[in-house]
């Protein structure tokens, strides 16, 4: 249901494959999407992943089958299943490494969360968004934080709520989206972005993707302009921080650039 390839510059394709089921979640997908990205996090040769699925739909959020099953669940094991699923979306939103999504056709409920825990997200003008949880009398929790931070709190609010769809050119607005590019482009575009992301130094992406997630929504204090002093400071000092700089006053690559 979940494929890894990996070539050889480091860039590891995870990919949904389920598309008669429009990539749906149940809860041994869920498993299978977690333990991936353990591995890809602790990889050394992995250095950029792209999430992408096969079908007409990026995700349709909870499959239908295992949706029946919760309608019989206990407590205990409605939360079992949702601590699961939040450990998922939880492990990809803090990957050290970069991640893009290949987003095509709909992303409903989690697959909404999917992108939202991508660092960058590709969508054709065709995509349609929708948090429908509460057309069901269910709402979108454990996806809530990571869409709330990626759309902000007055939009999730409202999508939340109202269980509308979205169009692909609204999520670029919202914040969702990085780049909206037509069908016959997207790959194109999501490997000049790879290649823009292979000149950059791997472990500071790493630090600068943790730095990002420390300091928003954080007050501006003296112990934290003194903690990202020292995180400067520590970065220059590394041994990828004193090559970036050398490679440039040199006017040659840097050590990491192909390979």
């Amino acid at each position: 249901m979940v494929t890894t390839e990996t070539d050889s510059r480091g860039v590891a394709t995870v990919t949904l494959d389920n598309p008669s089921k429009h990539n749906a979640f149940d809860d041994q997908l869920i498993a299978q999407i977690r333990a991936i990205f353990d591995a890809l996090e602790v990889d050394i040769g992995v250095r950029i992943v792209i999430l992408q699925a096969t079908g007409r739909s990026f995700s349709a959020g909870a499959d239908l089958a295992w949706m029946r099953r919760m309608a019989d669940y206990s407590y205990e094991e409605n939360h079992r299943d949702a601590t699961s699923m939040a450990a998922m979306f939880r492990r990809i939103n803090t990957l050290s490494k970069p991640t893009i999504a290949r987003v095509q056709g709909a992303a409903f409920g989690g697959g909404v969360g999917l992108a939202a825990v991508c660092d960058l997200v590709f969508a054709t003008p065709a995509v349609s968004f929708c948090l429908s949880e509460v057309k069901l009398g269910l709402i979108p929790a454990v996806i809530s934080p990571f869409v709330s931070a990626a759309i902000g709190p007055r939009a999730a609010r409202r999508y939340c709520m109202t269980a509308e769809r979205f169009s692909a050119a609204t999520a670029l607005d919202l914040g969702l989206v990085s780049e909206l590019c037509e069908e016959t482009e997207l790959d194109q575009r999501i490997e000049a972005m790879v290649e823009i992301l292979l000149n950059n130094g791997p472990l500071a992406m790493a630090a600068a993707k943790q730095l990002v997630a420390d300091v928003t929504a954080v007050p501006i204090t003296d112990q934290l302009v003194a903690e990202t002093s020292r995180r400067i400071a520590e970065i220059r000092g590394s041994e990828e921080g004193r090559e970036g700089l050398n490679a440039f006053l040199e006017k040659r690559s840097a050590a990491w650039i192909g390979g």
